[in-house]
């Protein structure tokens, strides 16, 4: 990551939560220098103020980036101290759900370079995937530090057009909740099945730890790794019977899932 413009112009965080301090974490690991760094949070925690990051004190002018990580329903109220920054050199960068570019010009105004992103709280152990898009006033190399910045925390991708964030949103975005939630489940499975509570939680973590790991590292499709698992008339097959049941299974119960996540996004974006 070329850190060259943030350490001379600085970055500005808004909000330094678990995400934004996940975020200042990895940029700080990477080499950006603590006093170009400007942060603006209510509620600081102790490390970040012992970071030597430029906590609740005057900003810059025009930094060369700054970043939103404010919960969606704060950024009316955050976002207009922000707005004589907009329109001009300084690059903003949202990670906030539901708040589209337009909605965020309206307060940066429209000439300002705005680009939005969709981490997950995996970001917090360097395993997030963040998919990031831009308004036409971005400029690729602009694109680019925005890039290496969420890559801090994990993958990153770009995509085609913004109507795709809501499906992210719906997949990546809340999706670690889906995965705890199927851990929760499995755990309590065990345990009805003659368990202790602590090792059938342990064996859970572990079995969706384990088998995510391999679904990423492995050339075979998750579909193909179901299948090598599954022995004809044996005990995963019996499993799998009950789980992809197309009325009551995973095929049924996760779209509508995600649907739902999704439809929700598009109303918070309204």
């Amino acid at each position: 990551m070329d850190l060259t413009e943030l350490n001379a112009r600085g970055l500005v965080l808004l909000g330094c939560g678990k995400m934004g301090s996940a975020l200042l974490q990895g940029w700080l690991d990477r080499g950006l220098e603590p006093a170009s760094v400007s942060v603006i949070e209510p509620y600081p925690s102790n490390w970040l103020r012992q970071t030597g990051v430029m906590l609740n004190a005057a900003l810059p002018g025009a930094p060369a980036m700054v970043v939103l990580a404010v919960k969606p329903q704060m950024m009316g109220e955050a976002l207009p101290q922000l707005a004589a920054m907009g329109n001009g050199a300084t690059v903003f960068l949202s990670i906030a759900a539901g708040t589209g570019l337009a909605k965020l010009a309206q307060v940066l105004g429209d000439q300002t370079p705005i680009i939005r992103a969709m981490p997950n709280t995996p970001a917090a152990v360097g395993r997030g995937i963040t998919a990031l898009i831009a308004n036409a006033h971005v400029a690729p190399a602009a694109m680019d530090l925005a890039e290496a910045l969420m890559g801090a925390v994990g993958q990153t991708l770009r995509l085609e057009t913004e109507a795709q964030m809501d499906a992210v949103t719906a997949l990546s975005g809340s999706g670690p909740a889906y995965v705890f939630h199927l851990i929760e489940t499995m755990a309590a499975a065990g345990e009805a099945q003659g368990l202790p509570p602590e090792m059938a939680l342990h064996l859970a973590r572990a079995t969706v730890a384990g088998a995510g790991a391999l679904a990423e590292h492995s050339n075979d499709s998750p579909a193909q790794l179901r299948i090598n698992v599954t022995s004809p008339k044996g005990t995963t097959a019996a499993a799998l019977e009950v789980l992809m049941d197309a009325d009551t299974g995973f095929p049924a119960l996760l779209p509508r899932a995600v649907a739902a996540a999704a439809q929700r996004s598009r109303e918070l974006g309204e």
